[in-house]
C-alpha cells in the first residue's frame, strides 16, 4: 500500500509541477492577468474538472507561482548570505544584493510576478509573507551579525521621524530586537530601493540612459549599505 501511495504522490508531485511550467510560459507570453485555468489544462491536454483538483481556482493558482518565485529568489539571496564573509559586512551585503539582481534578470516575468503591476481582482493571501520576507530577513541578517560582531555603525540618517517610530518599534520587536529602530528604518528603505534598482532594469526603465547597468548596480547598492551602516558613507 505504501507503494501505491508514493507513486500516487510522486504522479501529483509531476503534475503540479507540470501545470506550474505551463503557467510560467503563460505568463511570459500574455501576462497574469490573462492567466486561465483552461488554457493551461488545454495546452496540458488536461479537462479542466482535473486541473481543478490541483488548483480548485486561478488564484490558488497564481498564489503557488508567487510562493516559488519569492522562495527562489530567497534561496539565492540565503546562498549568497552564506557564501559572503562574515567580517566584511559590507561586501556580505552587495552580495546578497546582486543574488538578487541576477536571479530576477534571469527570471524577469517571475519578478514582475511579485514586484510588478498588481494583478487585477487578485489579494495575495498569509501563506505568500513568509517567502516574500526571505530577501529582507537575509539583508536583515547581515545588519544582526554586523552588530554582534561590533561592525555596525549607526546610520547616518538618524533615526526615523516620530510618526513612523511606531511602526518602526513594532516590526523590530517582531524581527530584530537587538537593533535600533533607525537601523531597521534603513534597511527597510534599502529593501524599497533594492526592489526599485532590480526593477529599473528589468522592466527596461533606464531606456538608454545608463548602460552600465551592472556596475552602477554596485555603486548604488554600496551606497545603501553605508545608509544601513555596514559601509563607509
Amino acid at each position: 500500500m505504501s507503494g501505491i501511495q508514493g507513486a500516487r504522490e510522486r504522479a501529483r508531485r509531476e503534475v503540479t509541477a507540470a501545470i506550474k511550467d505551463e503557467a510560467r510560459r503563460r505568463l511570459a507570453a500574455e501576462g497574469a492577468p490573462k492567466l486561465s485555468l483552461r488554457a493551461v489544462a488545454r495546452e496540458l491536454g488536461m479537462v479542466s474538472s482535473a486541473l481543478y483538483r490541483y488548483f480548485p481556482s486561478r488564484d490558488d493558482l497564481l498564489t503557488a507561482l508567487i510562493v516559488d518565485a519569492y522562495d527562489t529568489m530567497g534561496e539565492a539571496a540565503e546562498a549568497a548570505l552564506a557564501a559572503g564573509p562574515r567580517s566584511d559586512p559590507r561586501a556580505r551585503w552587495i552580495l546578497v544584493c546582486r543574488a538578487v539582481r541576477d536571479w530576477a534578470v534571469a527570471s524577469p516575468h517571475e519578478f514582475g510576478l511579485i514586484h510588478g503591476t498588481p494583478i487585477p481582482g487578485y489579494a495575495a493571501p498569509r501563506e505568500t509573507e513568509r517567502a516574500g520576507t526571505r530577501v529582507p530577513l537575509a539583508l536583515l541578517t547581515v545588519l544582526r551579525e554586523a552588530d554582534a560582531d561590533g561592525l555596525l555603525e549607526p546610520p547616518p540618517w538618524g533615526e526615523p521621524p516620530e510618526p513612523a517610530r511606531a511602526d518602526m518599534a513594532a516590526l523590530v520587536a517582531e524581527y530584530a530586537p537587538e537593533l535600533p529602530p533607525g537601523t531597521f528604518a534603513a534597511a527597510l528603505a534599502a529593501w524599497a530601493q533594492l526592489v526599485g534598482l532590480v526593477g529599473f532594469e528589468v522592466f527596461d526603465q533606464y531606456g538608454g540612459a545608463i548602460t552600465a547597468r551592472a556596475e552602477f548596480f554596485e555603486h548604488a547598492v554600496g551606497r545603501l549599505a553605508a545608509e544601513a551602516g555596514v559601509g563607509p558613507v
